[in-house]
């Protein structure tokens, strides 16, 4: 069964917010996208539309906001996240922050996580979440 979250950011692409399959709902990946623009918190992009900078905690408590917008369309809370894959594009400038504001978000619930550098993505954005969420009984 697909979910499209009317308050998450559009996707960029042909595909759903989520999927839940059995008594699992799986998130295709969320940025820090703003709906219904193009606006990225904390991110300035130079004429060519370029990163020109860009504030690595503004985007994560961002990212973190529209997964749960994601997970509460579909009927679930933050605590039901099991498995969280996190793609960040500067390990090293930005992890040190981005995993202080994870313990801030995740400090009662601690699902499993991955966290992997990858060289861009999609959009102008420097962190992106995959997920997983248990959907009780």
């Amino acid at each position: 069964m697909k979910i499209n979250s009317d308050k998450a950011p559009e996707p960029v692409g042909l595909y759903p917010h989520a999927r839940r399959v059995g008594n699992l709902l799986f998130l295709s990946g969320v940025g820090p996208r703003e709906r219904g623009s193009k606006k990225i918190p904390g991110v300035e992009l130079d004429a060519n539309g370029n990163i020109a900078s860009y504030d690595i905690a503004a985007q994560c408590h961002s990212v973190f906001k529209n997964v749960r917008l994601v997970l509460e369309d579909a009927g679930l809370k933050w605590e039901n996240l099991v498995d969280v894959t996190v793609f960040l594009t500067n390990m090293k400038d930005d992890f040190p922050i981005y995993n202080k504001i994870y313990a801030e978000y995740f400090h009662s619930n601690q699902p499993c996580r991955t966290t992997l550098e990858i060289n861009a993505l999609p959009t102008p954005i420097a962190i992106e979440l995959k997920c997983i969420a248990e959907i009780p009984s």
